[in-house]
């Protein structure tokens, strides 16, 4: 772009010098000979206007059509109000072609190949920072207040305390509950609200004996102790160095998984559709899960108005536990091959950095719930859902967003995911002993490392 702008004005320079040129008379000739002519002055214009609209184009990459794509689309619009030449040239791209190009490019050195902006799933932002720093640009000095955001979620794009996303996407966790099923039980929703796991798993016994079905439905046990770790704040890395043994946090959370699932309180299934069908079906009350689970959820029209949505249980004799915690979602950023750092910065620092209008826009439109903090005072976050019972259930997942602990994986969340993950399953299945799970994971990662 930069070569094509260069080459416009060279032309019109040149033009201009061939006209002076052509008329530079002796002194004492008229002062039409002194003047550019029409056909410069046009000349320089066009070149300034190819120049002004090119350096207002920058270059997105993003993957849903219907949720950050059209995220994009809107942001663009909501920034033409106020300069009406800017455009974004959006590129679909699937995020495993996203991760490649970037890798790609970086390996080879050569970033020319970048967009301007593009978006990165969260947990991919340290591993990429660390390997591969040369494919961002620091956000620090942007303009954008990142403290109006959930301190959860941006720890996973902040990297040695510098700032490389800003946050698109909300991904609190959640539980939500069959409120129908709680009050055969005799109980209310808000009996759920800021529980310990134990609180939690006696009022859960209530509800199966009324019901028949388990309380929770789960995904894979790695997911939701994960969720655990963070909602204690407890990180698995430490000054870069793995943090596994001597976790207490973690410890704790396997203990309770195992609890959970030993006293038939949790169903944990190993294939997503059974566990959407879970919930669909009413063959569990329940479920914890970041935000973005609820549109499985309302896919049961059938069950509007049966749903409620409360925090997270926390774990119980943990200094520092809490009810919050955040799992999934993806963040902005810029390519060290921006072309225009100023106007990127100023975009996404008036867009998704500020406008409150178009978060309300996107929750409508796209299901797309902030995790910019302010979003949770508008109308429309403090309107009622009906599949909820009427509950203000968006402005109550921004204000969890803004609860939640933010926690470091280093480059590392998929070992020590992979790793926990097969730890808990031993546990689980083989009553393998806690402490040793914890540390074979433990020697996994580390070796994993030094590869």
């Amino acid at each position: 772009m930069k070569k094509k702008v260069l080459s416009v004005l060279l032309v019109a320079a040149m033009t201009v010098s061939m006209l002076t040129g052509c008329g530079n008379k002796p002194a004492g000739n008229d002062a039409q000979s002194a003047a550019p002519s029409e056909a410069s002055k046009e000349t320089e214009a066009a070149a300034e206007t190819t120049a002004s609209a090119e350096d207002e184009t920058l270059t997105v990459w993003c993957w849903d059509p219907n949720f950050n794509v059209y995220a994009m689309k809107q942001a663009e619009k909501a920034y033409q109000v106020d300069h009406p030449n800017f455009k974004l040239d959006i590129q679909e791209k699937v995020y495993s072609d996203i991760e490649t190009a970037l890798i790609t490019a970086a390996e080879a050195g050569d970033y020319s190949t970048l967009p301007d902006i593009f978006l990165m799933q969260d947990y991919s932002f340290h591993k990429n920072a660390t390997n591969y720093p040369g494919i961002f640009t620091a956000l620090d000095d942007c303009g954008i207040d990142f403290s109006q955001f959930s301190m959860g979620k941006l720890a996973d794009s902040t990297v040695d305390g510098t700032h490389y996303g800003i946050p698109f996407d909300n991904g609190a966790t959640i539980m939500a509950i069959r409120s129908d099923m709680v009050e055969a039980a005799g109980l209310k929703v808000e009996d759920f609200k800021d529980t310990t796991w134990s609180e939690f798993m006696e009022l859960s016994k209530k509800v199966m004996a009324a019901n028949d079905v388990p309380m929770l439905t789960c995904s894979g046990g790695s997911e939701i102790v994960i969720e655990m770790l963070q909602s204690a704040g407890a990180s698995p890395m430490v000054d870069g160095k793995v943090s596994l043994v001597d976790n207490k946090a973690l410890k704790k959370a396997i203990e309770t998984y195992k609890q959970l699932i030993d006293e038939g309180i949790m169903a944990d299934y190993t294939d997503w559709d059974q566990y959407i069908a879970s919930m669909n079906k009413g063959t569990a009350a329940g479920v914890i899960q970041g935000c973005w689970i609820m549109s499985s959820i309302q896919a049961a029209e059938d069950q509007a108005g049966k749903w409620a949505i409360v925090n997270m249980p926390k774990l119980d004799d943990v200094e520092g536990a809490t009810n919050y915690a955040n799992c999934g979602g993806a963040s902005w950023a810029v390519s060290s091959n921006c072309k225009n750092t100023d106007l990127a910065f100023d975009f996404l620092n008036a867009t998704f950095g500020a406008d409150v209008d178009l978060y309300d826009d996107l929750l409508v439109n796209a299901g797309a719930i902030a995790s910019y903090l302010p979003a949770a005072q508008s109308e429309t976050y403090n309107e009622g859902n009906e599949f909820y019972g009427g509950q203000a259930v968006y402005k109550d997942i921004v204000e969890f967003a803004g609860h939640v602990p933010g926690i470091d994986y280093g480059a590392y969340y998929s070992d020590i995911r992979s790793a926990l993950t097969d730890a808990i399953t031993n546990v689980v299945q083989k009553n393998a002993d806690i402490d040793t799970e914890i540390k074979n994971a433990q020697d996994t990662v580390e070796f994993n490392i030094a590869e």
